[in-house]
């Protein structure tokens, strides 16, 4: 019989709310970079969602056992008529206790002209006739009662698409950016193949090699003996205090370019002693650091297997 949640646990989990981010502003301002950045951030993404849908999705993701908890909608004047009730459900939403953060993102009337140019996409106003300059002044006039509620406005005039990622990561997701990058860091022995998934490979088959060692051959990279041996090497020393300063400056780069899980290989002869000892070592620091971090050990033991 499954194990159940005490009585107060389980009323604690329904009272769970989910954080709602609405996003909406000019057509060709960015919305689409936006929602794909809330998506890649673990939000529930919907773009496109015609405003009077919202306060059921919220319902949806309230009841127990679901475990959507962090919902982001786009929505815009493409849903046309319907654009107009976004105030009035955003009004009901805040009522009910369950305000929404609204972007509004928009830029310079000749930027959104070139940017439409450049894509040869219509507008969204474009069947109502009038030219492109016409159909961006109408949508910005659309959009003044939600930009003056807004919590957040952009211009995005000047930005590039990664610009635009790190701005939102910056104003929503200050604490803990670094939770935004899961990482794993492996071992393994070149003997046994490459891993064909790494985006990162080092190979750290320079530093002296416990196996030669007679008491340490049968021993593995987790044991004591076997990490004394490697971190007090000199050569060690030095490695590592380039290799984590290297992953330091990566870091931070990795995640502005809104990379969301990076492979960390590293590789010795057999995949037992030295790889196994500064995989953990690199993990460690990263932990450190605030990064989320999952460690494996592929080839850990297979010498001993095959001897």
């Amino acid at each position: 019989m499954p194990e159940q949640c005490p009585p107060d646990v389980a009323e604690e989990n329904l009272r769970v709310e989910p954080e709602l981010v609405l996003i909406t502003g000019m057509s060709g301002a960015g919305r689409s970079e936006a929602l794909h950045t809330f998506e890649d951030l673990g939000y529930f993404c919907i773009d496109n969602l015609p405003p009077s849908f919202m306060p059921q999705l919220v319902e949806l993701a309230k009841l127990p056992g679901n475990r959507i908890r962090r919902i982001c909608v786009a929505s815009d004047v493409r849903s046309t008529r319907l654009f107009s009730e976004l105030g009035g459900q955003l009004a009901r939403l805040e009522d009910e206790g369950l305000p929404a953060h609204v972007i509004v993102l928009e830029a310079e009337e000749d930027t959104l002209v070139n940017r439409f140019k450049a894509t040869r996409r219509r507008h969204p106003l474009c069947d109502e006739g009038g030219s492109l300059l016409d159909e961006i002044r109408a949508e910005r006039a659309a959009l003044g009662d939600i930009r003056e509620r807004a919590d957040v406005v952009i211009d995005t005039s000047d930005m590039r698409p990664q610009e635009l990622r790190q701005t939102l990561k910056d104003v929503y997701f200050t604490e803990g950016l670094g939770q935004t990058l899961s990482i794993t860091v492996s071992s393994f022995g070149f003997k046994y193949g490459v891993p064909t998934d790494a985006d990162i490979m080092m190979d750290v088959r320079f530093l002296p090699n416990p196996y030669y060692i007679s008491d340490l051959r049968d021993l593995n990279g987790l044991e004591a003996p076997v990490i004394q041996f490697v971190l007090e090497r000199p050569e060690t020393i030095l490695f590592l205090e380039k290799w984590l300063g290297l992953l330091d400056v990566l870091m931070p780069g990795y995640i502005m370019e809104g990379k969301h899980h990076l492979s960390i290989a590293v590789g010795c002869t057999g995949g037992m002693h030295r790889s196994v000892t500064l995989a953990e070592e690199t993990a460690r620091f990263l932990r450190d650091h605030g990064y989320r971090v999952a460690v494996s050990h592929r080839d850990i033991g297979r010498d001993l297997v095959a001897r």
